[in-house]
Parts: C-alpha cells; structure tokens; sequence
C-alpha cells in the first residue's frame, strides 16, 4: 500500500484536508498530513498569504519538509494549491519518491529539474476556470505531455479548493470523482 505525504493549502489544516486524509486512510492507505501553519487556520486564501507572508513563505516550506517521514517503500507527494509547492519538489529531487499528486496547483518542471522524473507517476488535478489553477494549466499541460506517466484531470468549475470540504469552495461531485481517480492511481503504483 502506498504511504502518502499530504501538504495542505494556504489555509491550513483545515478540517477539509483532515477530512480528505481520512478518504485515503479508509482505503487502508497511511497518510502524514504535516501542519505547516501550527496549529492555524484562516477563513480565506488572503488571510492565509499574509500569515505565511510574515512567517515567511520559505520557513513554512521548511516545516513541511522537516515533518516529512521517511520511508523505505517509498513515498507518495501530495498537495492543495500551496501545498503543491512542497510536493511537486519533493517529488521531483527525492529517490524515495513513489508518486505524486498535485491538487489546484502545478509549478513548471523547470523549477525542480530538467525533466519530470521518468518513474514517477503523477497526476494534477484543478478546476478549468478557477482562476489561480487557470495561470498553472500551462506547467500543467505542458508536464502530462512530456511525461508518459503523467495525467492531467481538468474538472468543470470555477472554484479553487474544491476538493475541501469545509470551504465554500467545496464541490461533492467533483471531489467524489478526484477520490475516485486517485484510489485508482495508488492502487497501481
């Protein structure tokens, strides 16, 4: 079974994302999920920016790759939007790398490496119209495209977050339907 890493949003670790991990961990599956913000949330993406503006956006990072467990079987990099900063590097420059998932968010390659990794798989996911996935969708077309083992998953939608379900943000359909795909691809890797 796969053994994932989840990095929550800007929000925090909202009970959303809790409730998101416990998904996961029904299917028999062990998810961390690393708390960032210490403890807080906040009710909106701008209240969260300016948090993590004052704590300083690399020292959150930090956080999160400090809490992050080692494994011998190999770990799957999750994230939400933010989340998928830590992620998306993680799974990019770590051998233990198993997979990784990115949720409202993708960063280009470039960023991390030349080239995505050959055996990593990795899905994205984000809404088509929500507007901060609509400025990713490039570095995330562009990452399907260039990686046999990469998928993209576009869901109709303007909502960022949507995947969250204690956020107005939320949307049941389409996050059933992200479950879905992503019980499917830990299964297989």
């Amino acid at each position: 079974m796969a053994e994932i890493v989840l990095y929550h949003h800007i929000q925090g670790l909202t009970d959303g994302v809790a409730a998101f991990a416990e998904e996961l961990r029904s299917s028999g599956l062990t998810v961390h999920v690393p708390d960032m913000f210490e403890g807080r949330t906040f009710g909106s993406i701008e209240e969260g920016f300016a948090y993590a503006g004052e704590a300083g956006f690399d020292t959150i990072r930090q956080r999160g790759v400090a809490d992050t467990p080692s494994s011998s079987s190999g770990l799957v990099y999750a994230g939400f939007s933010f989340g998928v900063t830590i992620a998306q590097r993680l799974a990019q420059t770590r051998d233990d790398t198993r997979g990784a998932l990115l949720i409202d968010a993708c960063l280009p390659v470039s960023e991390f490496g030349s080239a995505w990794p050959e055996n990593v798989p990795v899905q994205i996911h984000g809404n088509e119209h929500d507007e901060f996935f609509a400025e990713d969708l490039p570095a995330a077309r562009d990452l399907a495209d260039s990686a046999p083992s990469a998928e993209l998953f576009v869901y109709p939608g303007d909502q960022h977050l949507f995947a969250d379900s204690s956020l107005g943000s939320f949307d049941a359909g389409a996050t059933e339907l992200l479950l879905e795909r992503v019980r499917g691809f830990l299964a297989a890797i």
